[in-house]
């Protein structure tokens, strides 16, 4: 992983509660406070049953005090703290999967417990300054200080050869890669007032449940507690690495209070610069980012894409729908000449696509463009909010399917956008010049007469000098316009390629801003 994704903002600590030890004669405290039962028995009702307790009482802030020599650890001192390979939970075990864990500090305070489920039976991982080794013998502390996170490892890209494929790190944070690929965005248990001027909660998994897996199985089962102010949940995670990395969710929220700007299945990825909006930024490399636009899969079976921008001012983006089929934050161009960067990769972070399981109702993709300086932050986000506010008292279900990859999970015999390119034109500074490139199955059989036209639309200003001609670069059609803004400070414009017969490719959108 390199130290530059490492150093991303998004992994935070966040704001959450932390599960109560129940060894060194603190268990009356967690009793108190509803979390008996993280031992002893359990089964995929267990962790339901401690959530939907702990939303009735009392939210209590977690506890974050670290000993003097960890209390302010820089990020290169906190990535000096390595876990022992040969300590890893199961190892040696000969099965598909082991685990390691992450200290605590830096930017991950809060003491976050683990359990290991056997045969039916949950037990407290322990702790110990041995797991660990340090490049500064002062950083070792004898103190039970217990795990900030965890890591999962699996043979994903050689066979025999054990490497990190999945980290749950950081509030309610939690983030994959399929075989091949690197750490690009990340996923979230829950989102809260993603985009508010007033701030954002964040949630906290503040305990983990790992299912000891049986001898060549190859799926491992995660179950993971959230606590927040506002609300309580239970998830449990079934995991599949390969080709493509797929995590089957299951989630059971319990709101301590009425959430009216809830997220579900929130993605959170970083988006710099590209051929579509580079006119403020100074960089060498042709583009930067984790992911270049929303892809969504509507109830009424569109099919839509939505290049992502950095922007001069936070941008909040609202798509109405009815029983979702899909949406995710996509990184389609994967040659290294798309981004040029040795040591990033770009063309290796993955997609992540969300398919909802059943019935989600009415509500909206929610999309949240901030504006970022440089590429360390993650300035982008998407997620799923329910029509109807999350109301206390209230128990509320959510099933999906995540697949982390190199593309959707799906085939398409539409057209696909391969690029969206913007600049300026000649002559006309008060005007911006539109390339959109369309790629895909219908060129492979269309006959080579087809009449192809697009018509842009926008919701303020003009579009004038629409061109469609072929590219044979790409075996597809591109299509240029010019816009002209006139006075707006915002504009969302939309296009579809179209043949006499009708539309033939996914519906392009786009938010412009100055």
């Amino acid at each position: 992983m390199s130290s530059n994704v490492q150093r991303r903002g998004v992994i935070r600590a966040g704001a959450g509660v932390t599960l109560a030890s129940l060894v060194g004669g603190v268990a009356r405290k967690a009793r108190a406070e509803g979390l008996s039962g993280a031992t002893g028995k359990f089964d995929d009702s267990t962790v339901i049953q401690i959530a939907r307790r702990l939303s009735n009482a009392e939210y209590h802030p977690p506890g974050q005090n670290l000993p003097k020599a960890l209390d302010n650890l820089t990020f290169d001192q906190y990535r000096s703290i390595a876990y022992r390979p040969d300590r890893a939970l199961w190892a040696g075990d000969n099965l598909a999967f082991d685990v390691e864990f992450f200290p605590r500090g830096f930017l991950y305070r809060p003491r976050i417990e683990i359990y290991e489920v056997r045969d039916g039976q949950a037990g407290i991982v322990p702790y110990s300054p041995d797991l660990f080794t340090y490049s500064d013998p002062a950083l070792r502390v004898t103190d039970d200080l217990g795990f900030a996170g965890v890591r999962l490892r699996t043979a994903i890209n050689t066979p025999g050869v054990m490497e990190e494929f999945c980290v749950f790190l950081g509030a309610s944070y939690f983030r994959a890669v399929a075989k091949g690929q690197d750490y690009g965005l990340s996923a979230r248990g829950f989102a809260n007032g993603t985009g508010d001027p007033k701030g954002e909660e964040f949630a906290l998994f503040r305990a983990f449940w790992l299912e000891k897996p049986q001898p060549g199985v190859q799926s491992i089962v995660v179950h993971a507690l959230l606590d927040s102010p506002t609300v309580t949940g239970a998830f449990r995670f079934t995991i599949r690495p390969g080709d493509s990395t797929v995590f089957d969710v299951q989630t059971t929220l319990f709101p301590r209070a009425k959430i009216e700007q809830s997220g579900i299945a929130p993605l959170t990825g970083m988006f710099y610069f590209d051929v579509n909006d580079h006119n403020h930024v100074d960089d060498w490399r042709p583009a930067a980012h984790d992911s270049e636009a929303l892809q969504m899969w509507t109830g009424a079976d569109q099919q839509l894409y939505r290049p992502l921008r950095n922007p001069l001012d936070l941008q909040f983006s609202t798509f109405s729908d009815v029983s979702p089929r899909g949406f995710g934050l996509m990184q389609r161009r994967r040659a290294f000449h798309d981004y040029e960067d040795l040591a990033l990769h770009y063309e290796k972070r993955p997609s992540l696509w969300i398919e909802p399981i059943g019935d989600w109702g009415a509500g909206w993709v929610d999309l949240v463009e901030i504006p970022t300086p440089n590429e360390v932050n993650d300035n982008i986000v998407s997620f799923w909010r329910p029509k109807e506010p999350l109301r206390a008292g209230q128990e509320y279900h959510f099933t999906y399917r995540m697949y982390w990859g190199w593309d959707a999970p799906f085939p398409t015999p539409l057209a696909r956008i391969g690029a969206t390119r913007v600049g300026s034109v000649v002559d006309n500074n008060d005007a911006r010049f539109f390339a959109i490139d369309f790629m895909g199955t219908p060129f492979e059989h269309l006959p080579k007469d087809t009449h192809f036209h697009v018509t842009p639309k926008t919701s303020a200003g003009t579009i004038q000098n629409v061109v469609v001609e072929p590219n044979p670069a790409i075996n597809g059609i591109r299509t240029t316009f010019e816009f002209i803004p006139g006075d707006a400070k915002v504009a969302d414009l939309n296009a579809v390629l179209e043949t006499d017969s009708g539309p033939i490719s996914e519906q392009w959108l786009y938010r412009w801003t100055p």
